[in-house]
């Protein structure tokens, strides 16, 4: 990560195809919770397509734990064509998703 990327932790450029930045993840493994969030410093709006590389060593934690973790990630924009493929797979995905059946009477 160049120092020259990131400005007080923030992107240098926004609107930059690709650039660094730092993130906080969150970690749970028990019984009740199995998550891993990721939250990108600096208010750094994602979009279909775009790509988020967290670096760093892989996270382990023992079950019944959590643990919170600073990262840095690459963040590389998807271009126009990206997103709009992105966009109209994630529409078909979707629809596998639910079943929807139009067959008389209620359902026993």
């Amino acid at each position: 990560m160049g120092s020259d990327a990131m400005i007080a932790g923030r992107p240098a450029q926004t609107n930059a195809r690709r650039f660094d930045t730092l993130c906080t993840i969150s970690v749970e493994q028990s019984s009740e919770h199995f998550h891993a969030h990721v939250e990108l410093d600096g208010n750094v709006a994602l979009h279909p397509g775009d790509k988020v590389r967290v670096h760093g060593d892989p996270i382990s934690i023992p079950f019944g734990h959590s643990a919170v973790f600073e990262r840095a990630v690459t963040v590389t924009r998807a271009g126009p064509l990206t997103r709009f493929a992105t966009r109209i797979a994630a529409y078909f995905e979707f629809k596998e998703l639910y079943e929807v059946s139009f067959n008389p009477g209620r359902i026993k």
